[in-house]
C-alpha cells in the first residue's frame, strides 16, 4: 500500500505512527467470516477496541485517545482498513458514526455512560437516520417522537441500518414536530431493551455487512435521552454526516489503493503473447489513470480533513467533494482492475471482485453521488458573485490609433 501521501503537509507524524500501528495489526488479523457477518463484526469491535483504535472514534475525557474528534485519524484508520478487509472497515467507522451524534450533543452523563463502552468495544453503536421513504430527502421522516411526561413515546420504521441487530446502542432521529420539514426532528438515544423496540427484517446485500429495518411501537425513551434541544435532530445529524464523510472517501482511497496494487502485480506477472500484460501499452496507459484517479481523490479528501481539524473551518463543501470524488473514481480503478484479470476478476473469492461489490454502497450510502453535487452547488450559490470582466474605458479602445 502506497502511504506517501502521509508526507504531505496535511498529515502530521502522529498520523503516519497510527497508520503503520493499524497496517500491522490488520496484516496479522486472522481470516475474517463474512458468511456470518453478525458475529465477525462482534469479534472485529471487541478486537479494535482491545488494540486501542476505537479510541480515536470518542474524545479523550471519555475514554478516547484524542481531546477531540479528528478527522485526518478517522481517515487514515479507515483507509488502512478498508484496504486489508471491508468488514473491518465497517466496524471501526460505524462505532464513531454510531455514537457521533452523542459526542456532538450528548449531555456528560449520557456521554460517560455511553462512549467508554463504545471506545473500548463493549458496546456495538448504530446511527438510525434512514426510513422506508426517507433516504436522500430527511425532510421526509415520518417517525415521530410524542412527549409524554418525563417520556417520549416513538412509533415508525427505520431500515437500512448498519449494525441494526446486533447494536447495543441506537442514535435514533424522530419528528416531535417542533416546526415542519427538517426543523421538526428531534435525536434520541435508544437502546435495544426498551420495550417496543423491534428488529422488523435483517437486510442481505451484494457486500455483507449487519443491516436491518427497525420498528418501533409505542417506543417509551427518557426525556434525558434525547440529544440536544427538541428541533435540533436534522442539525446534530448533518453535522455528524460532515464529520464522517470525508473518511467515507478515505474507505473508498483503501479500496482503491487495493485494486491498484492488485492490478500491477497481476499484470506483472500474467503472461500474453510471449510478454506479460504489463509490458502492453493499453496496460501502462490504464495504470497510469487508475493512479491518477487514487491520487485526485486523495488531495481531495486530505484538504477536507485538514480544513476541519487545523483550518478549524466548516467543511460541508469540502467534504461532499471528497466523498464524490473518491468514490466514484474507486469504482473506476475497481472496475478497470477487474476487467485488467479478465475471467479471474469476477470469480468468487479473487480480490478485485470482493472490492467490486464493496465499494458499490459507498456511492450511495451517508448521501449519494448525486445529493454530493447538489451540496457543492449550493455552497457555491451562498458565495457573493464575482466577476473577472474588464471595466471598459470611457474614451473607448485606443489601442492602434
Amino acid at each position: 500500500m502506497d502511504r506517501s501521501f502521509l508526507d504531505l503537509p496535511f498529515f502530521g507524524p502522529e498520523h503516519r505512527a497510527l497508520s503503520d500501528a493499524i497496517f500491522d495489526w490488520a496484516a496479522a488479523m486472522p481470516s475474517i467470516d463474512h458468511h456470518d457477518t453478525d458475529a465477525a463484526c462482534r469479534r472485529l469491535v471487541a478486537a479494535l477496541g482491545r488494540a486501542g483504535f476505537l479510541r480515536y472514534c470518542v474524545p479523550a475525557a471519555f475514554g478516547g485517545a484524542l481531546p477531540e474528534l479528528d478527522s485526518r485519524a478517522l481517515c487514515v484508520a479507515r483507509e488502512t482498513l478498508a484496504y486489508h478487509d471491508g468488514l473491518a472497515d465497517f466496524a471501526f467507522a460505524m462505532q464513531g458514526l454510531g455514537s457521533g451524534a452523542i459526542t456532538l450533543a450528548g449531555s456528560d452523563e449520557m456521554k460517560r455512560r455511553v462512549l467508554p463502552k463504545v471506545a473500548s468495544g463493549e458496546w456495538i453503536a448504530a446511527f438510525a437516520l434512514t426510513e422506508p421513504e426517507a433516504g436522500s430527502d430527511v425532510a421526509a421522516i415520518v417517525t415521530t417522537a410524542r412527549a409524554d411526561g418525563d417520556h417520549y413515546v416513538l412509533d415508525g420504521e427505520k431500515t437500512w441500518i448498519s449494525n441494526g441487530g446486533i447494536a447495543d446502542v441506537y442514535c435514533v432521529f424522530a419528528r416531535t414536530g417542533d416546526a415542519p420539514g427538517t426543523r421538526g426532528l428531534s435525536a434520541f438515544v435508544v437502546t435495544p431493551d426498551m420495550p417496543g423496540f423491534e428488529v422488523a427484517e435483517r437486510l442481505d446485500v451484494i457486500a455483507p455487512h449487519p443491516l436491518a429495518r427497525l420498528r418501533f411501537k409505542g417506543l417509551r425513551v427518557p426525556a434525558e435521552n434525547r440529544l440536544g434541544a427538541s428541533g435540533e435532530g436534522f442539525k446534530i445529524a448533518m453535522r455528524t454526516l460532515d464529520i464522517f464523510r470525508a473518511s467515507v472517501a478515505a474507505a473508498a482511497l483503501g479500496f482503491a489503493r487495493r485494486a491498484l496494487d492488485e492490478a500491477v502485480s497481476h499484470a506483472k506477472g500474467r503472461a500474453m503473447f510471449g510478454h506479460t500484460l504489463a509490458d502492453f501499452q493499453l496496460t501502462q496507459a490504464k495504470l497510469g489513470e487508475m493512479a491518477t484517479d487514487i491520487d485526485a481523490a486523495a488531495l481531495l479528501t486530505a484538504r477536507a480533513a485538514w480544513q476541519r481539524d487545523v483550518a478549524k473551518r466548516p467543511t460541508t463543501r469540502e467534504a461532499a467533494m471528497a466523498k464524490m470524488t473518491a468514490t466514484e473514481n474507486a469504482q473506476r480503478v475497481i472496475d478497470a482492475a477487474v476487467q485488467m484479470h479478465g475471467g479471474q476478476g469476477v470469480r468468487v473469492g479473487v480480490k478485485v471482485e470482493s472490492l467490486y461489490r464493496e465499494i458499490r454502497a459507498l456511492r450511495i450510502y451517508e448521501g449519494a453521488t448525486e445529493v454530493q453535487k447538489l451540496i457543492v452547488a449550493r455552497e457555491l450559490m451562498k458565495q457573493p458573485a464575482q466577476t473577472a470582466s474588464r471595466t471598459a474605458s470611457p474614451e473607448g479602445d485606443k489601442h492602434g490609433s
